[in-house]
């Protein structure tokens, strides 16, 4: 029994005996851009990777954790700095309390966070929470005040690092500015390498900090017991004033005092939502990790921010004007004292605080980016932001995060006290969202335990409202007033993104169906423009070749009448007039204008589909780029709006070489006799009886197999063999539509070329679907006035 043979596919042409087993085309080497990226960054990760830059808790706490812990070096500082001026001395008295209050908020904090990691597991936070629970409008404005608060995380933060850096060296503190934005720029580069490089080099400086912090602690408790701690300088130049007590209900200080000293502590708390936001970057099993290092972050924070503010009641720091040095630094330079092993017990606290509250803005670089994702996929921000990048990152969040940062630094100039007022509002509001949702979540699913959930959860609301209000009170006229502006305004944005996408999807789905089985038809015209022969176009015109359309031609746009004139030399002597070469009038130099007449002339047939080809000549480098037009994008953005006209481009690089209804965009008949075009240079309405002077008549009245004289501008030459046989078909146009006419043996004549008037006379017959006048008599008239 016989067989038919496999079908197999031809080799391409000149293809060696092992074409079809193996690719015969060199890829060409990876653009700049990539190698540069691949040194910088390194070798891009494959997305397999993913599962394996988890996090283990040590890491995890370094990476999540340090915008909390760093926030103890100016918590103490940011209190004193509200009553100091008040009630003088009375400040360290005060202190302990409002730290003890807070430090309550914190653990509430960690008791209601704990239910949310547990409940979203897969992405927690104050985001995914409100959307769940109150809707996505309520998560916009948790999500938002979030996001500047991130942003101000990493301005703070960096801010902060760069005081304690001139506390300890104060030569450098004309270079405060650049020293801020240098850091930040050192802090995204390390996240642009990822997650687990990110956690490398941010693990060390957050233990160094803890370290330090605890010998700090350790060493001032002993020498409190011993009675050796010394007191700072009293009334140092530079230091703030000391203010006398007011007679207020609490220790001299009026209740509004006392709250927005308690407000400005909150600047200890932030950064306790992270690691609800970041539980999937956990090992697993991802929420129980997460737990336990939410409890480790909250007992670290708790220790050293009693610690530091106990201190201060015994050393009595002041804070200064400028802001240098910082209290942290003051109650250091106390407990160490001035022998040799306690300068570099003092170094090294300043060195560890440097890092940490540089280090601190890695939350926000781990964060920010992922809750952006979020809104991005909800289609509330651009969805660019949730693409990871090289590795494995989010990197246009990364770079957004960088950016805004540093403009809030070149706007404050670096000042820590100009952020702090901005700072904790925007926190304390998505904290309130995120524990009224979850317990409206735990009131909804009624899972085991769901009684405990609502009083953690209602409590942490309840709590982080009341501190919400607090903060926005105090601190309005002191900054707080931007943030309450800011957010409603930024959700307002986010908002007609999301509808502007929204609408995006409609129109792109409207009548899929419809579209893909409507009717097919039968004709294929490909266009290909050309402005001179080179490489690029004999590629398109390849291209154009390779589709086997009904009618394939080169279109070019006549704006010289002298190089259209060497073009269709070159095209001859070439050898390529197996191909139509038309040469169509632009009297007005609009290029894509007159594109997209001669595309919708098609069209209007009812039968004909349009392939415009459109050789794309991509130029290395931004300066050659800036030597060249962008004509063909130009045109291919106005040839895609007509109806059944599709555009390709055809790329080509020559450094690699050498190595609706259309009758909205132009006035159409859709009668076979004619297609109509704008009025040309014709003078004068044609008469009732369809002649005009001379006995010529317009166009429109031309009928079939009727024998006719018209007289009209050649508006488009080309040269078109039928059946072997050269031919020259021009086509001329009045002010009521167009004809062909067709010379046949003849691949030019003189004189015919566009934009000059003829007359011409003969039997009128139908071509390519259009009226036309085979080897008319002709003679050539003056142009109309």
């Amino acid at each position: 029994m016989q067989t038919e043979p496999r079908p197999t596919a031809d080799p391409a042409p000149g293809a060696g005996p092992d074409a079809a087993s193996a690719p015969d085309v060199a890829l060409p080497s990876e653009d700049l851009g990539f190698r540069v990226k691949r040194r910088i960054l390194g070798p891009a990760l494959p997305t397999s990777d993913l599962e394996h830059e988890r996090l283990g808790k040590p890491v995890a706490l370094a990476v999540f954790a340090s915008d909390c812990l760093s926030s103890t070096a100016y918590a103490t500082e940011e209190i004193l700095r509200v009553l100091i001026p008040v009630v003088g001395l009375v400040a360290f008295s005060l202190v302990m309390p409002v730290t003890i209050a807070m430090v309550a908020v914190l653990g509430l904090l960690i008791l209601s966070y704990r239910q949310t990691i547990k409940a979203y597991p897969t992405a927690g936070g104050a985001y995914m929470v409100t959307r769940d629970n109150f809707g996505i409008m309520p998560a916009q404005v948790a999500g938002v005040a979030l996001l500047t608060d991130y942003v101000l995380t990493v301005a703070v933060s960096v801010a902060a690092g760069t005081a304690a850096l001139i506390s300890a060296f104060e030569a450098l503190h004309p270079y405060q500015l650049p020293i801020s934005v240098a850091f930040v720029v050192i802090i995204a580069f390390g996240n642009l390498r990822g997650v687990k490089e990110s956690g490398k080099i941010f693990a060390v400086p957050t233990y160094f900090f803890l370290a330090n912090m605890f010998i700090l602690l350790g060493v001032g408790v002993y020498r409190l017991l011993a009675g050796g701690l010394d007191r700072a300088p009293q009334h140092p130049h530079g230091a703030m004033q000391f203010g006398s007590s007011t007679g207020g209900l609490i220790m001299g200080a009026s209740l509004f005092l006392v709250l927005h000293a308690f407000a400005s502590g909150g600047t200890a708390v932030t950064g306790v939502e992270a690691i609800s936001n970041g539980v999937p970057a956990f090992r697993k099993i991802e929420w129980k990790n997460a737990r336990q290092t939410l409890v480790i972050m909250g007992g670290l924070l708790a220790v050293m921010f009693l610690g530091l503010s106990f201190l201060a009641t015994k050393v009595h720091p002041v804070p200064f004007e400028k802001g240098t040095p910082t209290v942290i630094s003051q109650i250091g330079d106390a407990v160490y004292g001035k022998g040799a092993i306690g300068q570099i017990l003092y170094l090294g606290l300043q060195a560890g605080t440097l890092l940490i509250l540089v280090m601190a803005a890695n939350t926000s670089f781990a964060d920010f980016p992922r809750l952006a994702s979020f809104h991005a996929e909800d289609n509330f921000m651009p969805r660019k932001l949730t693409k990871r990048g090289h590795r494995l990152v989010f990197s246009n969040g990364i770079i957004f995060l960088a950016s805004a940062a540093i403009v809030l630094l070149l706007v404050t100039g670096a000042k820590v006290d100009r952020l702090i007022p901005l700072y904790a509002i925007g926190v304390f509001a998505s904290f309130t969202l995120s524990q009224g949702g979850m317990a409206k979540h735990h009131w909804t699913h009624r899972e085991p335990g769901w009684r405990t959930g609502i009083l953690i959860n209602g409590s942490g609301a309840l709590v982080s409202g009341l501190v919400t209000v607090v903060i926005a009170v105090t601190k309005f006229v002191h900054g707080a007033w931007l943030i309450i502006i800011l957010v409603p305004v930024l959700v307002y944005f986010l908002v007609r993104l999301a509808r502007q996408y929204e609408k995006e999807e409609q129109e792109l789905e409207h009548e899929v169906p419809v579209t893909v089985q409507a009717p097919v038809r039968k004709r294929l015209t490909v266009l290909v423009l050309i402005d001179r022969l080179d490489l690029a176009t004999a590629r398109a015109m390849h291209f154009g070749r390779s589709l086997h359309p009904t009618d394939l031609r080169a279109v070019h746009f006549v704006l010289d009448e002298h190089r259209a004139d060497e073009l269709t030399e070159e095209w001859q002597t070439r050898g390529l007039g197996d191909m139509e070469l038309e040469l169509v009038e632009c009297s007005d130099r609009r290029i894509t204008r007159s594109a997209m007449e001669a595309a919708a002339r098609i069209v209007a047939d009812g039968r004909s589909e349009v392939c415009v080809v459109l050789p794309d000549r991509r130029y290395r480098g931004l300066w050659r780029r800036i030597l060249h037009d962008q004509t063909a994008d130009e045109l291919a953005r106005a040839l895609a709006r007509i109806p059944h006209v599709t555009v390709t481009m055809v790329p080509f690089n020559p450094a690699a070489s050498r190595g609706g209804p259309a009758a909205d965009l132009v006035t159409m008949s859709a009668a076979p006799s004619s297609t109509r075009i704008p009025a040309r240079a014709t003078a004068g309405a044609a008469p009732v009886d369809g002649s005009t002077e001379g006995g010529a008549r317009s166009i429109s009245s031309v009928t079939h197999r009727g024998t006719a004289t018209v007289e009209g501008r050649v508006h488009a030459v080309r040269m078109s063999p039928i059946g072997g046989s050269p031919a020259l078909h021009c086509t001329v146009t009045d002010d009521s539509g167009s004809i062909a006419l067709v010379f046949l043996g003849r691949r030019s004549i003189a004189g015919m070329r566009v934009g000059v008037h003829v007359r011409a006379s003969g039997a009128v017959g139908e071509r390519a679907g259009g009226l036309a006048i085979v080897n008319p008599d002709y003679e050539f008239v003056p142009e109309p006035r």
